[in-house]
């Protein structure tokens, strides 16, 4: 019988072999494509969804991991005798779900008064394997006894140093989602011109534009490179693995080593971006919360 959970949702972009190593469960956003919705990880894979994306005409949708979810997940470690609960979230300013995680931890001490287990919720303030990673390291610290809060420290001096920049070859969803103006967005399409945008305590900010294909891997490399803190890893995210391989070389040539790990981004970033992107992960200098 297990003392603690670790609880994640699904845009965290972990792959499914290491959410089950390190015992992290997984509570699923819902999404909304051509008037037909979908639960992340139950009805697509992320491979699935990029295609299901290049195949649509319509522009996704995603909705929050509800409040009853949270609730029903908390009642059941208190059946099993968990006494921790660590839920470690989406950013919470462009997402509800921290919102209903908190408001389903409130709910579950008014009806369970007298419950010894508790629940500590952290926010990312970021997406994907941003958390996702840190999850499976969160889990470690659990099992080798640290306590929660000890964790919980950790976790939030991890969140103020990670930073995603991440680049998108049509500009179709990520105009409609707001991140490129329409007018840019179409003339960059007509121009081969991509967007080269950071994701930063939830902030996105268009900090180059870059014209062709290959100078645009070039341009997010280097992006990478000078604010990353050197020596430390860094990872790459894609929602096409032909691009895999080319991040991949031209990322050790330039810093002069291998990503730590290639992994495929989930539907809560392509949503926004479309399903031709890729991303770099990296650890910069720590910022003031």
């Amino acid at each position: 019988m297990r003392t603690y959970a670790v609880l994640t949702d699904s845009a965290c972009d972990l792959p499914p072999e290491m959410a089950q190593k390190h015992q992290i469960d997984i509570l699923n956003l819902k999404i909304a494509l051509d008037g037909v919705g979908y639960t992340e990880r139950v009805d697509f894979t992320p491979e699935q969804f990029s295609e299901m994306l290049r195949q649509s005409d319509g522009i996704p949708t995603t909705s929050q991991v509800p409040q009853y979810e949270f609730f029903e997940q908390f009642e059941a470690y208190h059946r099993e005798g968990v006494k921790d609960v660590l839920y470690i979230s989406i950013n919470a300013t462009g997402s509800a779900t921290n919102a209903n995680a908190h408001a389903a931890a409130a709910q579950f001490k008014q009806e369970y008064p007298d419950s010894e287990m508790k629940i500590t919720i952290v926010d990312s303030h970021s997406y994907s394997v941003t958390y996702g990673l840190e999850c499976c390291t969160a889990s470690d610290m659990l099992a080798a006894g640290k306590p929660v809060e000890e964790v919980a420290a950790y976790l939030d001096d991890r969140f103020a140093r990670f930073e995603l920049v991440i680049t998108a070859y049509n500009l179709k969803v990520i105009r409609r989602s707001g991140r490129v103006s329409a007018a840019a967005a179409i003339a960059g399409d007509l121009l081969g011109i991509h967007p080269v945008i950071t994701l930063i305590d939830g902030v996105s900010k268009v900090v180059r534009k870059v014209r062709g294909d290959r100078n645009v891997v070039t341009a997010v490399i280097e992006h990478c490179k000078s604010h990353m803190v050197p020596g430390t890893p860094y990872y790459i995210g894609v929602t096409n693995t032909k691009y895999f391989d080319e991040y991949a070389r031209a990322g050790e040539a330039s810093i002069g080593y291998a990503p730590a790990r290639l992994f495929h981004l989930g539907s809560a970033v392509c949503s926004n971006t479309g399903p031709e992107c890729a991303a770099m992960l990296y650890e910069g200098q720590k910022r003031a919360r």
